[in-house]
């Protein structure tokens, strides 16, 4: 770790000197790493854009990305980007000034997203779809102007095991968001580093970092979302057996197409009994028990 106050980055000058926050500045970083060179998210030579909203997981992704690279293992421009949607009451000059003052470079985007979603989605209705889809076009627009080719997200663990159980629930299907993808027009990656990162250590890492929190009000005010009853129910399997959440984001990893339902995925009818006599696909059966 880079904790020579004459030799860091300024997004880590007021760190914390406890052993604590060492150990989960150092466990974030090491997850983030890993995650990067497991869905191979590295192009050398590339620029990433990285979203910032203002809330605890933008500025984390932001700090851990930036010391990869601070210590030459994230060898990839950084472009840190707010899309301003025009919600009232947006402090619209904290992000601007706190990059500024980080010598981040940075680009601020205005687009009045807001009132379209406002006026499109009907009352009662939650607006995070839309508001959503609004977002991400802005985003790829701004990736193409700038020369980069990825739009890097702050999803972690839990964002990801919540949108697992909503489309288990919700949508009829096994998915979830994934760290590597690539958008419908086939020029942009969409990454996520913090994948292997609890929501509670993006938590505390930006509260001991002192970082300007930008809460999203526009959708936290909505009762009943669908995600918010997910995140209680998992709220509630971790209190009553605490690792839960960590078992269960370990059980996307591990999936066994063959012992799913999904004949897409496996040949279920060009499977044969392993004594058959027919030797490859003897092999085959044994390769998938």
């Amino acid at each position: 770790m880079l904790d020579d106050h004459n030799d860091i980055h300024p997004l880590f000058h007021d760190a914390p000197s406890t052993t604590e926050f060492k150990k989960l500045r150092k466990r974030i970083v090491r997850q983030t790493r890993e995650a990067i060179d497991a869905y191979g998210m590295i192009e050398p030579g590339s620029r990433w854009l990285v979203c910032m909203s203002g809330g605890k997981d933008s500025y984390t992704l932001l700090a851990v990305l930036t010391e990869l690279k601070w210590r030459g293992l994230l060898p990839v421009d950084l472009l840190a980007c707010n899309l301003d949607q025009g919600q009232p009451g947006f402090p619209a000059t904290v992000l601007p000034e706190f990059l500024t003052k980080m010598g981040v470079e940075h680009r601020i985007e205005y687009q009045d997203t807001y009132s379209i979603v406002m006026d499109k989605v009907p009352a009662g209705r939650t607006f995070c779809a839309l508001c959503s889809r609004l977002r991400r076009g802005n985003l790829y627009r701004i990736a193409r102007e700038e020369g980069c080719s990825a739009v890097v997200l702050g999803h972690h663990r839990d964002d990801m095991l919540e949108t697992f159980f909503m489309n288990l629930f919700h949508g009829g299907k096994v998915a979830t968001m994934p760290p590597k993808l690539v958008n419908d027009e086939g020029d942009l990656f969409v990454y996520r580093p913090l994948a292997h990162v609890a929501e509670a250590d993006c938590e505390r890492f930006a509260r001991d970092l002192n970082y300007p929190i930008i809460p999203c009000d526009l959708c936290g005010s909505q009762d009943g979302l669908q995600r918010q009853q997910v995140k209680r129910m998992i709220d509630g399997w971790e209190a009553n057996h605490p690792g839960r959440r960590q078992k269960l984001f370990s059980a996307l990893t591990k999936v066994r197409p063959s012992h799913m339902l999904d004949p897409e995925l496996f040949d279920f009818a060009g499977l044969l009994r392993p004594n058959s006599g027919d030797q490859e696909n003897s092999k085959r059966f044994a390769e998938q028990d």
